[in-house]
């Protein structure tokens, strides 16, 4: 099992509304992309020390072969495109085994 975690920053001029979206987006994933056991994302409620990293995600794989083939299907391909055109600046990425 293969937790993979993603934190997520976005320009100020990305809309609430926008930030929603993405959180839909990549909360759709899990019934579409194969190997994915649990998927959570929401806004992040930190305001001490958040780095300015507005949402986090956590999705569990079933083995590393399900991670590997996670970033390049097509729908995830969809949501990072659609992040990139709404102002994503920065992430952050950590995948460790279970």
């Amino acid at each position: 099992m293969i937790e993979h975690v993603v934190l997520f920053r976005f320009s100020q001029n990305t809309t609430q509304q926008q930030r929603n979206k993405v959180i839909s987006q990549l909360r759709a994933l899990k019934g579409k992309i194969p190997g994915i056991v649990d998927l959570q994302c929401n806004h992040n409620f930190n305001q001490q020390s958040n780095r300015g990293f507005e949402i986090g995600l956590t999705v569990r794989l079933e083995s590393r072969d399900a991670l590997l083939a996670y970033g390049p299907h097509e729908e995830h391909r969809k949501v990072t495109a659609y992040m990139a055109e709404v102002g994503l600046e920065e992430r952050v990425v950590v995948d460790f085994a279970l």
